[in-house]
């Protein structure tokens, strides 16, 4: 029954990168047209693509820079950088390919999101969204229909998944109201206070729609924590609401997010970024200035050395947790490592499946599952973390099946044969039929194994606060220090409330340029060799 399955991931790379060359060159290509029977405009900004307010004297030596990571942060930190003329840096990128957790793939002709599937926030104040609208890509609003399914194989009813919805909403937006309220008071778990306030709720329904509600009600807390990456029994409630919300919904770019790289990638000088280039060891400090050497030194894992006067890491947090001990000599400072422990790192990965033919009609809406509370529980079984099981955007052939926390590590142990099996198990309890096929076709990611990667996003774990989000993304040594900073930190991990956004891994990227650039200002030139730092 499983002898039609097909697993494409042999070409991915290839496509995706040459789709990315094909993007970069149709944009390089285009010629700038004047029609001649209007009045020529004027040209008001620098004809290179500089920045007026960060460009520097042509009599300053530029410090030498390396970037460890190609992902949003790390492009835009290189691409800001380029427009102050601060050229000469270095990316050096652990895998084959740019983006980082952007991961586009072709799964025959239809593109995939393995990593990042969408701009959260489609408006003016989204700088990602801002990047792609600039350069004309196309966006597709991201929604759809849904049909609201319980584990025996039961639809609830529109009129009253409705009035579910409409209940759980003001509970989120209270969760939300906590981190702003500052009251002193210690709210525990975000589950806890949301499930709290969820059993309260469903008590104002009459007896006979109570199994439904209660199903409805904790399908929506689970697709929640698969937004987080996480059970939400680890996630802080009184921080919940440090999140900063951007208007316009989210959407899509239905060729594909790498697209959102080109307009980062065409602006860099040529070949400075290093693919499979893998970061052993960052030296820094003290033993370094006894030998005059750089004022910092990264090692790759091939052995081979690059000398900076600044260094920005944007490797993930997951590899930080991972492998900061080991990774900086001399150790970071202790609120450093403490920031990197406290926070939480997590785990979301992404299930394609290619039924040929398709078992729906086309347009018929995604499958939101409603758990009951006793079925999450189920620790044998990693299918719960499914919330929601979805069409794939301009495809007839293709669902997209989402997994977070624990269980998405789990599915990463399971052969391609046992989560084909388990998933088709899911669809057959939930639709009641007996005959859904399996698919013909998997592809998934494995985001939490992957040693570059060890997850998917950060969040502010029971325990922690945005004080450690400020601390991660902290220099060394600090700027209230004499000595100047030469270990730069950004990422998505690294800045309160935008933390787990693309918005938040671009401005991040953004900010730790614009420091290199004001103390190059600063000292007109590199830093000077300095004393011992540690």
């Amino acid at each position: 029954m499983f002898n039609t399955l097909k697993i494409t991931l042999n070409t991915k790379h290839f496509k995706q990168l040459k789709l990315l060359r094909n993007a970069i060159r149709s944009l390089t290509l285009k010629k700038d047209c004047k029609d001649e029977t209007k009045e020529e405009k004027k040209d008001v900004g620098p004809k290179d693509g500089k920045l007026i307010d960060c460009i520097l004297s042509t009599c300053i030596h530029k410090p030498s820079i390396i970037i460890i990571g190609a992902g949003m942060a790390g492009l835009s930190a290189a691409e800001r950088l380029a427009a102050c003329d601060l050229t000469n840096f270095t990316i050096l990128e652990a895998t084959e390919r740019p983006g980082g957790r952007i991961h586009s793939c072709w799964m025959d002709n239809v593109i995939t999101e393995l990593g990042c599937s969408q701009i959260t926030g489609a408006s003016t104040i989204n700088s990602v969204y801002n990047l792609a609208a600039r350069e004309g890509l196309k966006t597709q609003r991201n929604g759809s229909t849904s049909l609201v399914l319980t584990s025996d194989g039961k639809a609830i009813e529109d009129c009253l998944a409705n009035m579910v919805y409409r209940a759980f909403l003001p509970i989120q937006l209270e969760a939300g109201k906590v981190f702003s309220m500052n009251c002193g008071k210690d709210y525990g778990s975000l589950k806890d206070f949301l499930t709290l306030r969820i059993d309260q709720e469903i008590q104002k329904f009459p007896e006979n729609f109570r199994y439904d509600v209660h199903r409805t009600f904790y399908g929506l807390l689970n697709c929640l924590t698969s937004s987080v990456g996480e059970d939400l029994s680890k996630v802080s409630a009184d921080n919940y609401g440090s999140k900063v919300f951007i208007p316009g919904g989210n959407c899509i770019l239905p060729d594909g997010l790498v697209h959102v790289l080109t307009p980062l990638l065409k602006n860099l000088p040529e070949k400075c970024i290093k693919y499979r280039k893998p970061v052993g060891i960052i030296k820094w400090g003290a033993d370094l200035i006894k030998t005059k050497g750089p004022r910092v030194l990264v090692q790759c894992c091939d052995g081979e050395c690059y000398g900076a006067d600044y260094v920005i890491v944007t490797v993930p947090l997951g590899v930080l947790k991972d492998k900061a001990n080991t990774m900086f000599c001399p150790k970071l400072p202790q609120c450093k490592l403490e920031a990197i422990n406290k926070l939480g790192f997590g785990h979301i990965n992404r299930i394609f499946l290619k039924y040929n033919p398709p078992f729906w009609v086309r347009g018929g809406g995604n499958i939101n599952l409603a758990w009951s509370h006793d079925e999450l529980r189920d620790q044998s079984n990693w299918a719960k973390s499914v919330s929601c099981i979805e069409e794939l955007p301009n495809s007839d052939k293709y669902l997209q099946v989402t997994i977070a926390g624990e269980d998405a590590e789990l599915m990463e142990e399971a052969t391609d044969e046992e989560v084909v099996k388990r998933i088709t198990k899911l669809l057959r309890q939930f639709t009641g039929d007996p005959t859904v096929p399996y698919p013909t076709a998997i592809l998934r990611s494995t985001w939490s194994s992957h040693r570059y990667f060890c997850g998917a996003n950060s969040y502010i774990k029971l325990n922690s606060h945005i004080g450690h989000q400020t601390d991660l993304g902290s220099p060394i040594p600090d700027m209230h220090s004499e000595e100047c900073p030469v270990l730069l930190f950004a990422g998505e991990a690294t800045i309160p409330g935008h933390y787990g956004t693309l918005h938040g891994a671009r401005l991040s990227g953004i900010r730790e340029a614009d420091r290199i650039m004001q103390l190059t200002k600063k000292m007109a030139g590199p830093p000077i060799a300095a004393k011992a730092i540690c």
